[in-house]
């Protein structure tokens, strides 16, 4: 069984990490979500993003999600593919030097990743983008062109793949981005 290294946080986007861990989850994959300095069984406080015609999105309280792994017991070496979530909490889980070392890991040993919305301004953080295509939230999309990276304007509801990468704008996009993480890791669905 493949089992998925998820990484989130306090006020990340509540769908762009409760909606990927079902969707992993459903599918048959061990998926382990982890914040750090946080444990099995500890919460981290979601927020939700919406699109209401504002010139950016709004904020409101979300759920609480319960981690179901501890953040210290991560080897990366047990991991198939890496899944980042958005919202605000990318802003300072990129400056845990360990969740940089996890994401340099799955670039360097070239294995799936995925990240949403925010969750780019971790990979932007780690050093990994520099020749690649990516998007992310508009937003962010300034950080990864200074960080090397060639962002792609796509609609909202799409996913970009280059290799073993998948990136989506926000959290509309489930469906393509999920589809496209699964087949990624090798996932083959049939109906």
């Amino acid at each position: 069984m493949k089992k998925v290294l998820f990484l989130t946080g306090d006020f990340t986007e509540d769908y762009e990490t409760m909606v990927p861990f079902q969707m992993l989850e459903m599918v048959g994959y061990t998926v382990h979500t982890v914040c750090p300095d946080k444990k099995k069984g500890d919460i981290v406080k979601t927020a939700i993003h919406d699109f209401e015609g504002d010139q950016t999105y709004t904020e409101k309280p979300g759920h609480n999600f319960a981690l179901n792994y501890s953040f210290a017991d991560v080897n990366v070496a047990d991991y198939d593919g890496l899944v980042i979530a958005g919202g605000r909490a990318p802003e300072y889980l990129r400056l845990n030097k360990k969740v940089l070392e996890i994401v340099q890991h799955f670039f360097t040993t070239n294995k799936p990743v995925a990240a949403i919305c925010h969750g780019i301004q971790i990979l932007t953080a780690a050093g990994v983008v520099k020749g690649r295509k990516l998007t992310a939230y508009p937003a962010v999309g300034p950080e990864v062109t200074l960080a090397g990276g060639e962002f792609q304007s796509i609609p909202v509801d799409g996913a970009y793949v280059d290799g073993n990468l998948v990136t989506s704008p926000a959290w509309p996009a489930h469906p393509s981005f999920i589809r496209e993480f699964l087949k990624v890791m090798g996932a083959k669905i049939q109906l």
